[in-house]
């Protein structure tokens, strides 16, 4: 009986995951990169770069490999380019029109970025990260033994997950989370599951079409 209802809660979760598809996030190869990077100078001056003082600046990237830069001049001016880039395990070159062909050693991890020695921070939407708890569950794949979801989402990146069964039972995952537009994958020891959201003030609501799942989500 354990192992059905544990069984069941499996399946439920999973229910928020995709077919792997080439142009599935849970495909691309650099995962931990995607999302908006940002670097804060420590000091009002900025940092100086070829006659430009500089005090902030932002990376997005993307999961079709491209990309947008935004950079934030202690004048207020802000500069902006975009294009392409090309990454393997120790270098990314950022290729844009009109640009001179960039190239750069980084170090990753979930939350950090360390580019030419530079430390970016990956940074959530404002609203995102917080405790949320299931108040409607429905899809065709959802079973009678399921009462509840609940996940965590920190704004370092990191998640929990819970999936309570109308007996008491209970099955956890913990990992990372990554978002990109309005989709967001879990990723854990055993796998890892692509849904898409939509975000309120006090709501967040995961949905997936392939499966017809939907889980509305208050705030704690």
């Amino acid at each position: 009986m354990l192992k059905s209802i544990f069984l069941s809660l499996s399946l439920f979760f999973a229910s928020f995951s995709v077919q792997v598809h080439a142009e599935d996030l849970t495909e691309f190869d650099y995962p931990l990169l995607l999302g908006d990077w940002y670097w804060f100078s420590n000091t009002e001056e900025g940092v100086n770069s070829e006659g430009t003082s500089y005090r902030a600046m932002n990376i997005k990237f993307k999961s079709n490999y491209r990309f947008i830069i935004r950079l934030l001049q202690v004048d207020g001016n802000v500069e902006e380019w975009d294009g392409t880039y090309d990454i393997d395990e120790t270098t990314v070159t950022f290729l844009s029109h009109g640009q001179p062909e960039q190239q750069h050693t980084y170090m990753l991890s979930y939350n950090q970025f360390l580019l030419d020695g530079a430390r970016f921070t990956k940074l959530a939407p404002e609203n995102l990260p917080g405790n949320w708890r299931s108040s409607q569950i429905t899809g065709q794949d959802v079973g009678d033994t399921v009462s509840e979801l609940a996940i965590s989402l920190r704004p370092d990146f990191l998640f929990s997950a819970e999936v309570s069964g109308k007996d008491g039972k209970k099955k956890e995952h913990r990992g990372i989370y990554f978002i990109e537009d309005d989709r967001i994958v879990l990723i854990y020891e055993d796998g890892q599951h692509d849904s898409q959201f939509l975000l309120g003030s006090d709501t967040l609501t995961l949905s997936n079409k392939q499966f017809g799942m939907e889980a509305i989500m208050r705030r704690e």
